[in-house]
């Protein structure tokens, strides 16, 4: 569980930073790289919430007959 818990808060400051990044360059309008980083960063962000939201939601572990462990066959 720690990996899930790590995985959200990374993806939290990604998607902070990205947004800080857009805030701070918006009145720079001449140009448009600034804003394709906070993209990427943002896209990172969400990928790794998406991540730790399906770790979390996931089986640890299954048996050999590939049931979820703990239910009978």
């Amino acid at each position: 569980m720690p990996i899930v818990i790590t995985l959200r808060n990374v993806g939290t400051a990604a998607i902070l930073v990205g947004l800080l990044i857009t805030l701070f360059t918006l009145t720079d309008a001449g140009s448009y790289r600034p804003f394709i980083l906070a993209g990427l960063i943002l896209l990172v962000g969400i990928g790794l919430r998406i991540e730790a939201a399906l770790r979390a939601g996931s089986p640890e572990r299954a048996d050999a007959h590939g049931q979820m462990a703990g239910t009978r066959p």
